[in-house]
């Protein structure tokens, strides 16, 4: 294994993050257009093909911290890049939606494992003091693998299998990138630090109520991440290659994602919540209104993009912080709930065009979401840390990763270089 750098670590982790979320998972919505039209599949077949590795990140995440503890992140990365490199060659060479569901599935397995299996070796590598820093760029992954497969969609719309087998080889680059750089062993907790205290019934209701919103919110934007290609070339009869511009326009906008959710937590959680749920349903509004306007196409993948970004931090950081010490469950049941309402929402979404079209799909899926965001002010706080002053100055991702190590009375724990390496 070679020894990198905390800046090294987090490039390395967004590149992979790049290929399990960016391509192998979110890339396949920009590509059914010409996978619908050369397979001969339906609205609805194509939403349950597109819950598929949903499901399959779903059963993924729920074995992936054990994973992590019994393989070692580097063996848990390895895995994970495997599943992603068979998944995406599967899908290139799909000859109908048995083994076009089948590769999807496989992708869906390397999303679950990857994260888990990085922010195992995030405790190796980096140190304490930049891991919300380190997080914030591996999180970023997934929009430079979103904008990573708008080219192949410019230049090989009508050759997607190509498209498909070059992100195989990415994968497969991955893999070896992960066994070189990545160490096989966790970082153990120290001895002297405070086993997390029993979840309170408070807690679990907090965290319930995130996870209710997190879901809702997975299954308003599985209408865009599956279908919003589709939609404007079919509604609006744009060619397949052009909806590589509204991928790009999420990418881009997504980028600021992890800065919007870092200053919800240092102001007010509740209402950016809401906020950006409108920006999210607005997204689908806006390209069902205007299918044949690519500008217009293009802005709504803006506003999507940020809305849904910063929708995935503020849920991650509000997950650590409602469960301090358990870092391998606060955050990952909200993003099961994000993944498992996508995984919900998808079919539906195939249901309602195949009955109604696609503008009253998407304005019924838009109309949940104003809905739901009106609903905003249950949306859990912080668990509060002793006095206002101190709740006020502890803000932001690097805070929240700070209160996963705690001393007897509840502060950060401290530690020295020398402790922090053994």
């Amino acid at each position: 294994m070679k020894t990198v750098s905390s800046t090294g670590f987090a490039i390395f982790g967004a590149a992979l993050i790049a290929i399990s979320y960016g391509l192998a998972r979110f890339a396949f919505g920009l590509f059914v257009p010409p996978i619908r039209a050369e397979l001969g599949l339906t609205p609805y077949l194509v939403g349950i093909i597109g819950a598929l590795p949903l499901i399959s990140f779903l059963l993924a995440t729920s074995v992936a911290p054990l994973a992590a503890d019994r393989l070692g992140a580097r063996n848990t990365a390895v895995l994970s890049g495997a599943f992603g490199a068979v998944g995406l060659a599967l899908i290139s060479q799909a000859t109908g939606p048995l083994s076009l569901g089948v590769g999807v599935f496989a992708c869906g397995i390397c999303t679950g494992l990857m994260m888990p299996a990085l922010t195992a070796a995030m405790q190796v590598l980096v140190d304490r003091s930049v891991h919300g820093r380190v997080s914030s760029v591996m999180n970023a992954g997934t929009s430079i693998g979103v904008m990573v497969a708008v080219p192949a969609v410019l230049f090989m719309a009508g050759i997607w299998r190509y498209a498909y087998m070059s992100f195989a080889v990415m994968a497969v680059i991955g893999v070896f990138a992960a066994w070189y750089f990545i160490p096989s062993v966790s970082r153990v907790a120290p001895s002297n630090a405070a086993p997390p205290p029993p979840i309170t019934a408070l807690q679990w209701w907090r965290l319930f109520r995130l996870s209710l919103f997190a879901f809702v919110m997975g299954f308003i934007s599985s209408a865009y991440w599956i279908f919003a290609p589709d939609l404007v070339v079919t509604l609006g009869g744009l060619p397949p290659e052009q909806t590589g511009w509204l991928w790009l326009a999420v990418g881009v906008a997504g980028l600021g994602g992890a800065v919007v959710a870092d200053l919800a937590d240092r102001n007010n959680p509740p209402i950016t919540q809401a906020l950006m749920l409108m920006m999210l349903a607005a997204s689908l509004a806006l390209l069902a209104a205007s299918p044949d306007q690519l500008a217009l196409a293009a802005f709504s993948g803006l506003v999507f993009g940020l809305a849904y970004m910063s929708l995935t931090g503020l849920y991650l950081m509000t997950g650590i912080r409602l469960l301090p010490g358990r870092l391998s469950m606060g955050p990952v049941l909200p993003f099961m709930a994000v993944s498992l309402g996508q995984a919900t929402g998808s079919p539906i979404v195939g249901i309602l065009v195949k009955n109604f079209g696609y503008s009253d799909a998407f304005a019924i899926f838009a109309a949940i979401g104003i809905v739901v965001a009106l609903l905003s002010p249950l949306y859990p706080r912080n668990i509060e840390q002793g006095t206002e002053e101190a709740t006020e100055e502890e803000t932001g991702l690097q805070a929240a990763y700070d209160y996963q190590l705690q001393d007897e009375k509840g502060e950060p724990f401290t530690y020295d270089t020398e402790d922090d390496k053994n």
